[in-house]
């Protein structure tokens, strides 16, 4: 295959070809490889990451940073709330400004209508490529470890059935865009996706359009299950994951009260 991913942005893994993502999966088992048995691949010697937070993280800033570093890189961490955005930096003035500075912009902002647009804005102004580091929509690199994990542990994922639960997390009331980002990815690679959830916790109904379009596609299934017992029956991979219900009611008091019923 024959794949051009210099200076790509990568918002959602729905504006990249599936040759494009599989260029990504096995670059990502080789460089896995190789962190495993201690063959050194600097392949960013001298690069630096932006990574600007506007949203608390553990797992993603982790990776990301522990990433940058065996690769042989530098990664920024930069908390929104450290920066001059507050005084009036705008999207297109960070695109300018860290798209000068630093090699590539990777940003996790997920407040509701705005993330990805702040996201968006910022790439657009940016001469380096712009990461996605989870928005209120998308997760994209989320949703490619974890193909990277079912290929893995299962093998070719083609016709083989997960199920995308929601999990009840009372802490408060999470993005859309981990099960978002799972149902877009997963049907593309032939797989049985099985979305489980109460009927208050559906997601956006554009990216299910999308996800069924993929399915079609690409041989998968996308079938919607809101009992939760049958939800899992016979599923190669469960895949727990708690949302709000931010398409029924966006405030966190109410949500947290619907996801006491569950």
């Amino acid at each position: 295959m024959q794949t051009d991913l210099r200076g790509r942005h990568m918002i959602t893994t729905q504006e990249w070809t599936k040759d494009e993502i599989e260029t990504i999966l096995d670059v990502a088992f080789e460089l896995k490889r190789e962190q495993a048995t201690g063959q050194p691949h600097p392949l960013l010697r001298d690069k630096v990451l932006a990574m600007l937070f506007f949203f608390s993280s553990t797992r993603t800033r982790a990776s990301f940073e522990a990433g940058m570093a065996q690769l042989g890189g530098h990664a920024a961490f930069i908390e929104s709330e450290t920066t001059q955005i507050a005084h009036g930096d705008t999207p297109k003035e960070i695109g300018e400004i860290l798209g000068r500075y630093f090699h590539g912009i990777a940003i996790r902002h997920c407040d509701w209508k705005v993330g990805n647009r702040y996201i968006r804005d910022v790439a657009r102004a940016s001469r380096s490529p712009v990461l996605n580091m989870q928005c209120e929509v998308y997760h994209p690199f989320q949703a490619l470890a974890d193909l990277v994990t079912i290929r893995e542990k299962k093998g070719d994922p083609r016709g083989k059935t997960i199920a995308v639960s929601w999990a009840c997390a009372a802490s408060y009331q999470k993005p859309l865009s981990v099960p978002q980002s799972l149902i877009l990815l997963l049907t593309r690679f032939g797989m049985k996706v099985r979305l489980v959830h109460p009927p208050e916790y559906r997601l956006m109904p554009e990216i299910v359009q999308q996800a069924q379009e993929n399915a079609r596609i690409h041989g998968g299934t996308l079938e919607i299950v809101h009992d939760m017992d049958a939800g899992f029956e016979d599923a190669d991979v469960v895949y727990p994951k708690s949302w709000g219900s931010w398409l029924t009611i966006e405030s966190v008091e109410e949500s947290a009260a619907i996801g006491r019923k569950y």
